[in-house]
């Protein structure tokens, strides 16, 4: 069982807050963040890691550990939530198949059906959705649907091009063990974009969406449903980012440019 109480302190919430209470807590209290698959370390999805990981020492993580941890706290406050994978549509080229390696909740609250995700980096919604196709649904600006291709549902936002994809997948309940198969393969495979890259992001109450990422070139970005930009910054920076911006202290590069864990504070 999840220790509730520390849970709900870690996102800033009291009491026996709503299902959209706790969704938008979480996923702007709580970065997401690719740092031990990044430098090698395996990802646990054991509960007493995610609450250690997430919670006590006040780290972030990714889909797996972001939305198991989530789904651990809804159960203790008497929701029913179901497991889903999806295939990330983004940036794939046309008919291209990617693996299920994201992680999806559908949650039955309140005599209806959620769609609910904290672990999409700076694209999760807010707070969740109404489950199946529908929308568009608009969240402090952002604005989101969801679409039937077929034998899935594809969760999509709205920019500047038009609507575009973010991830797929079929509406069916799927075991643990799937899921921590699907965890394996993100958080070690050598080509998952999650041990060959940097990817740290962070969703503001205010709206606004920050992230770090070195796919192209270190660069900080900073969005808002009206602009986007985009600075440059110095691989050595890292750590001193990751400390003053998403609130991860105690990483520094090693001597192949590269996340490592130090002491706390430790910026390089």
């Amino acid at each position: 069982m999840i220790d509730l109480d520390a849970y709900l302190k870690r996102i800033g919430v009291r009491g026996r807050p709503s299902l959209a209470e706790t969704h938008r807590a979480h996923v702007t209290s709580i970065p997401f963040e690719n740092l031990d698959p990044h430098r090698g370390v395996p990802v646990s999805l054991e509960q007493e890691d995610l609450e250690r990981k997430l919670v006590g020492e006040r780290r972030g993580g990714y889909c797996f550990e972001q939305n198991l941890l989530l789904k651990a706290a809804l159960e203790a406050l008497g929701l029913r939530v179901d497991l889903l994978l999806a295939r990330v549509r983004v940036g794939a080229p046309a008919g291209a198949i990617r693996p299920r390696s994201h992680l999806v909740l559908r949650v039955h609250a309140d005599g209806a059906i959620w769609h609910a995700d904290v672990g999409f980096g700076t694209d999760s919604p807010f707070e969740p959705l109404p489950f199946g196709p529908g929308g568009p649904f608009e969240q402090f600006g952002w604005r989101y649907r969801v679409v039937q291709d077929g034998p899935e549902l594809v969760l999509q936002n709205y920019r500047e091009s038009g609507w575009a994809d973010l991830y797929g997948y079929a509406p069916e309940a799927v075991p643990r063990v799937d899921v921590e198969t699907s965890n394996w393969f993100t958080a070690t495979h050598p080509r998952s974009p999650f041990v060959t890259g940097l990817i740290v992001a962070q969703v503001r109450r205010d709206g606004a969406r920050l992230s770090l990422s070195d796919r192209d070139g270190v660069a900080l970005a900073e969005r808002t449903p009206d602009r986007e930009m985009v600075t440059p910054v110095a691989r050595e920076s890292i750590p001193e980012l990751l400390a003053s911006r998403f609130g991860l202290p105690g990483f520094r590069l090693d001597q192949d440019g590269r996340i490592a864990q130090g002491a706390m504070n430790e910026y390089g």
